[in-house]
């Protein structure tokens, strides 16, 4: 990605912590002289990222060492000029986006039973105090069929980077007038760049 000094995240617990949050990527990967995509949930290790699809997507017929690029946007929101206290401007955007690149390897069948049993535990602990779903609330039987019809992967990071733009170009009045227009707005998404603008 296009990284500007100014923007360039590269702390890795920095990074790791934005996909926890966001949890859903897309991925990217060359197949047969054509770019495709596909959609994903992601487990994160400290220095990998799993995932799985429909066994049907044509990225489900990934073989081991296959190349594969991660995309995530984190949060973004519109920055109206007028917000500025001491620049005269244009508009911009503000975001936060993660970016992964690597090989990857197919899980063997217990691996993805793990990565669905963690993914929907990582899931559901987000919505305590609501007693957590489990895998063993569906039968032994249903399980495996629906398991047969998806394909886990892990990607090693090879490349993995971050880009936080929050106007850390601007001197602090405007840093200031844009982070109360944000929260002026008040939408989720302004209030979730005002709040990373702040730290």
């Amino acid at each position: 990605m296009f990284r500007p000094h100014a923007f360039a995240v590269d702390d890795p617990a920095l990074l790791r912590e934005v996909l926890r949050n966001r949890v859903f990527a897309t991925l990217a990967t060359v197949q047969d002289g054509a770019l495709r995509f596909s959609y994903a949930p992601v487990v994160v290790d400290e220095t990998a990222l799993r995932y799985h699809l429909a066994i049907r997507n044509p990225m489900g017929l990934l073989e081991d060492g296959a190349r594969v690029s991660v995309s995530c946007l984190a949060e973004d929101a519109y920055v109206s000029p007028d917000w500025y206290r001491s620049t005269v401007t244009v508009p911009t955007w503000n975001y936060i986006a993660v970016e992964a690149e690597g090989p990857v390897r197919r899980l063997s069948r217990d691996e993805l039973r793990s990565l669905l049993e963690e993914l929907s535990a990582q899931e559901e602990n987000k919505l305590l105090p609501k007693p957590p779903w489990k895998m063993d609330k569906v039968s032994h039987a249903r399980n495996n069929a629906l398991m047969n019809v998806i394909v886990g992967f892990e990607l090693a990071f090879e490349r993995f980077e971050g880009k936080f733009k929050l106007s850390q170009d601007k001197n602090p009045d405007d840093i200031e007038g844009v982070i109360a227009g944000l929260e002026a707005r008040g939408d989720a998404a302004s209030l979730a760049i005002a709040k990373a603008m702040k730290r």
